[in-house]
């Protein structure tokens, strides 16, 4: 994927009548995430589709990715501000690779959350991720979502535990999540639990059992990674 044009053939696209079509293995598409009470995207990351259909969007983010990520208008690193001025700082992006393992991510259509698994070198499992978001809107080029700073840990043993709760509490002060949204998040949370508790989809699924296609390479990141899409239905 060398350039946005390529994102675009890759991609399966939309059928006569505007509904979505379905991208085959392999295909190379954006997974996206609008800035929180913003206009813009501030995370870009190409992966490479492993299935994808009216049951699930499943996802390889390979090590060695470049992605688009939000930093502090001075560089600074979002994780080292302290949580009290995280959210008001002034902000920008920048290219970065994603280093370490890569990332399977899951989404189920409707679905406020995607489930990501994560390996330690070697491919020994680590853990899914159960990440708190809006529901994935497709468009030609890829899926978009806005994060909702709340999310969950599940380990192999089955056990969970909440996760960034204090970013999810301060993104509430600051205005980024007002009382409504708070609602839903909470709501899908308890929902995903639910999931977790009952071992469904995708947790049963044995896919952490799953590799990537030796023959597939890198995604490139395209110069147009923020161009606005004209979304398709779902």
């Amino acid at each position: 994927m060398a350039d946005g044009g390529a994102v675009r053939r890759a991609a399966a696209g939309g059928t006569a009548d505007g509904a979505a079509a379905f991208w085959a293995p392999g295909s190379r598409i954006l997974w996206r995430y609008r800035e929180n009470a913003g206009d813009g995207f501030h995370i870009a990351r190409p992966v490479t589709v492993v299935r994808d259909d009216a049951d699930l969007l499943a996802v390889w983010l390979a090590p060695g990715t470049e992605c688009v990520k939000p930093v502090l208008a001075d560089g600074t690193p979002v994780h080292v501000e302290p949580l009290e001025s995280r959210y008001t700082k002034p902000r920008t992006v920048q290219r970065d690779r994603w280093f370490g393992t890569g990332v399977l991510k899951l989404a189920q259509p409707g679905r406020p959350w995607s489930v990501w698994l994560f390996w330690e070198p070697g491919w020994q499992f680590k853990n899914w991720y159960v990440n708190l978001e809006e529901p994935l809107t497709r468009w030609q080029g890829g899926v978009d979502s806005e994060d909702h700073f709340l999310d969950i840990s599940v380990h192999p043993d089955r056990s969970w535990h909440w996760r960034d709760e204090d970013e999810f509490a301060q993104a509430q002060r600051d205005g980024l999540v007002d009382a409504e949204l708070a609602g839903r998040v909470r709501v899908a949370g308890h929902d995903a639990v639910e999931a977790i508790r009952s071992w469904g989809t995708p947790f049963k699924d044995g896919w952490q059992h799953w590799r990537p296609d030796p023959s597939w390479t890198v995604p490139s990141l395209p110069d147009d990674w923020d161009r606005t899409p004209a979304y398709m239905s779902s």
